[in-house]
């Protein structure tokens, strides 16, 4: 009887699995521009993205586009940067290692800070007033064309303390 139970569980959460994946796949139609009722047509262009540039800790400027709604810190995953130990903990606000700093103008269009994010920001290396946490910031067309500077170093707790991962 109990392997009869535990049998119907797995199909049920397999059947809920499937039933999410089935979901995140349709409701993307739009993406691919094809016709849905529930979210019409939209074909994905350049013009519907937001341009970002990134200072990294060697002063280049990397200049990358993301879609309205992700965060900097998706950005720098999807367009695959490479700024040694950023987003550790991949977005939890358990660390502070996509600490980024921005000019005031742009700072100010970010949006409140959460008690969450100040407590992480306490931990984060060359902390400034204009500092915020790029797992939390997350694009809109306003921010077109904004500035985010990686801080010199990054506090990883990841690391010991002769720098070795």
């Amino acid at each position: 009887m109990a392997l009869v139970t535990a049998l119907k569980r797995l199909a049920h959460v397999r059947l809920r699995e499937y039933s999410r994946r089935t979901a995140a796949a349709t409701s993307g139609a739009w993406l691919t521009g094809r016709r849905s009722f529930t979210t019409g047509t939209q074909t994905l262009r350049s013009d519907n993205k937001v341009t970002v540039h990134f200072i990294n800790r060697d002063g280049e400027k990397i200049t990358v586009k993301g879609s309205p709604g992700d965060s900097l810190l998706d950005i720098v995953i999807n367009e695959d940067l490479d700024f040694d130990g950023f987003g550790a903990c991949e977005g939890t606000l358990a660390c502070s290692t996509c600490h980024l700093i921005f000019d005031e103008d742009v700072y100010k269009k970010l949006g409140p800070v959460t008690d969450e994010e100040m407590d992480m920001l306490d931990l984060a290396y060359g902390l400034t007033d204009t500092s915020r946490l790029g797992c939390q910031i997350c694009l809109t067309k306003s921010l077109e064309g904004m500035v985010a500077r990686v801080p010199e170093s990054v506090a990883d707790i990841r690391q010991s303390k002769d720098e070795s991962a």
